[in-house]
């Protein structure tokens, strides 16, 4: 299922893309789509069945806000330098275990939002993700199998960066991941049954209509059932928190100087196999 919300930021209601590509309305059968329902298996069957159905209400799309596809986010635990590529064009060495850090739920707007380019900034960057999203509580858990079983679905996160701010300023990489509007997310949840491999997407993102990220999950050097396992250590995990599992090359890092950098203007434009298309416009703080 391809699970979203729309409407208002802050009164978004639950939606689904049926599979004719005709937004639904879920709001007669679910409150919204959160951890809550993604780990209630017979909430979650009412939806299937409604879908399913084809009786659900039908939404007119022209001129509606998609929102974040998920709602009151606990937490966005992120995977830094995950990709070979990545980790090849920053001339970082692979990193023995997950490199972990965090950006706050605040940070999360809809997938065609706009982006706010941090006052003082002069290297605002852009990086394509697929955002984890969990829906089973996952505590040490023993395989990667066994972690692909709690993970309720998949997204596109980007993981917008203020590299000045994380590398420069001291202390750890969270001052430059947590900017005001930094984790566009969506448009759509689309659950795990649906998507099939994770490590067999692509991923894509432009710049001013320029191509700049093409790359692959198969490029991952932690696999996303390793990484839920990994993370599963050090924290509990529960519905509703979501993972963004690191980029591709293919950064305004990477590239030679004068790097790249957004400015207020400049679109960004992101895709993942399967999972649906982010467009943004940056403006200044």
């Amino acid at each position: 299922m391809k699970l979203l919300r729309v409407g208002t930021a802050g009164t978004e209601t639950p939606a689904l893309l049926d599979a004719d590509g005709v937004l639904r309305d879920l709001s007669g059968v679910v409150e919204d789509i959160d951890g809550t329902l993604l780990a209630d298996d017979t909430a979650l069957g009412r939806v299937r069945a409604a879908a399913e159905s084809g009786e659900l209400p039908e939404l007119d799309a022209t001129g509606l806000r998609v929102g974040p596809p998920l709602a009151r986010i606990g937490k966005i635990v992120c995977i830094g330098l995950n990709y070979h590529d990545h980790a090849r064009e920053t001339g970082a060495e692979p990193p023995a275990e997950p490199v972990i850090f965090f950006k706050a739920a605040d940070t999360v707007v809809g997938p065609y939002d706009t982006v706010l380019v941090p006052r003082k900034s002069e290297k605002t960057d852009w990086e394509v993700e697929l955002a984890v999203v969990i829906g089973r509580t996952a505590r040490y858990l023993g395989s990667a199998e066994e972690a692909l079983a709690h993970v309720a679905g998949y997204a596109i996160s980007h993981d917008v960066s203020e590299r000045e701010f994380q590398i420069e300023r001291g202390g750890t990489w969270d001052k430059g991941k947590n900017c005001e509007t930094f984790n566009p997310l969506g448009p759509w949840l689309v659950t795990a049954d649906e998507v099939g491999d994770p490590q067999d997407l692509a991923l894509k993102l432009w710049v001013n209509g320029e191509l700049k990220q093409n790359g692959t999950t198969a490029e991952q050097i932690f696999p996303v059932g390793e990484v839920v396992r990994y993370v599963s250590q050090f924290m509990t995990l529960y519905p509703g928190d979501v993972i963004n599992t690191g980029t591709p090359a293919g950064v305004a890092m990477g590239e030679p100087e004068p790097k790249p950098y957004l400015r207020a203007g400049d679109v960004t434009e992101l895709e993942i196999s399967g999972l649906g298309r982010q467009r943004q416009e940056f403006k200044d703080a």
